[in-house]
């Protein structure tokens, strides 16, 4: 895997707080080292060794500037007239996944006769709980020093009459086959089951029509969907997901380019991005240091 560990993803994240926070003043690498409480030379290798970039490559994929032209890149792709084909840098690193909803009567249940399997799993991104049905992942979410328990918790609040099963073997698995095979495509793929109104569900489709690497902005998913006027709800809609990662809402940013809010952390949404767009340069060829 692509990190080493809940410490290093941690220091990654304060790291990119403290150059998001300055960027004006363009710290130097001593000065983020300092502040992650590292040498300049450990705190290099352990920031690119992460990113794949150095931290001030990374910097520049989070500038506004930078965002809009991403927003603006990606517009043709979310016409959503079915450009699900294979072409282009972000693809390379897509994960296939299916997205299935509830009835609205297993809506309605609150998981009645659901049986649902969770644990933590790790990420780049730091701890995650990982959740699923025989039908496919129902949760995916961060837990940023939640406990099991705290973790099942959340769990039987959204699902309240299903029947849970703590699983570690499962979340691990699971938890390989989303992180660790973002740079070979899946043997098969990804199954998410979702419960949802019928607008939430449309939104999260939606979502998975944005390639790896690439953003939208809320006026501009709302556009794609046919509801232009809409933009506020279907930011509602975004921030309800209940599959993070997997479902990409982290690639919904503002019209002006600034990253907007994030269920999980506007911290871990940048990590998102950047380490995302890193991953496409470096695919397309561009020098990066």
């Amino acid at each position: 895997m692509e990190h080493s560990g809940i410490r290093d993803y941690e220091r990654i994240a304060r790291a990119i707080h403290y150059l998001r926070k300055h960027s004006a003043a363009q710290p130097d690498l001593a000065a983020v080292a300092r502040h992650v409480h590292l040498s300049e030379h450990h705190f290099q290798r352990l920031f690119t060794r992460w990113a794949g970039v150095s931290p001030k490559r990374f910097l520049q994929h989070l500038t506004v500037e930078r965002a809009k032209a991403r927003i603006a890149a990606a517009r043709s792709t979310l016409e959503l007239a079915g450009d699900v084909g294979l072409s282009g840098p972000g693809r390379l690193h897509e994960l296939f996944v299916t997205l299935e909803a509830m009835s609205p009567g297993e809506y309605r249940s609150g998981g009645a006769g659901q049986r649902i399997g969770y644990g933590i799993a790790d990420s780049p991104f730091g701890p995650c709980l990982i959740a699923a049905t025989p039908r496919g992942i129902c949760a995916l979410r961060f837990l940023d020093g939640a406990s099991r328990s705290d973790a099942a918790a959340l769990l039987r609040d959204e699902w309240p009459n299903a029947r849970f099963q703590f699983d570690a073997a499962l979340a691990a698995g699971l938890g390989r086959r989303i992180f660790v095979s973002l740079d070979s495509r899946p043997d098969r793929p990804l199954a998410l089951l979702v419960k949802g109104t019928n607008f939430q569900v449309q939104v999260w489709r939606a979502l998975l029509n944005i390639p790896f690497g690439a953003l939208s902005s809320y006026g501009g998913l709302a556009r794609a969907l046919g509801r232009p006027s809409a933009a506020r709800a279907v930011g509602a809609a975004v921030g309800a997901n209940p599959v993070a990662w997997l479902i990409p809402c982290h690639r919904v940013i503002r019209e002006s380019g600034e990253l907007g809010g994030y269920r999980w952390g506007t911290e871990r949404k940048a990590a998102m991005l950047g380490w995302e767009a890193a991953r496409v340069v470096k695919q397309s060829g561009a020098r990066v240091n």
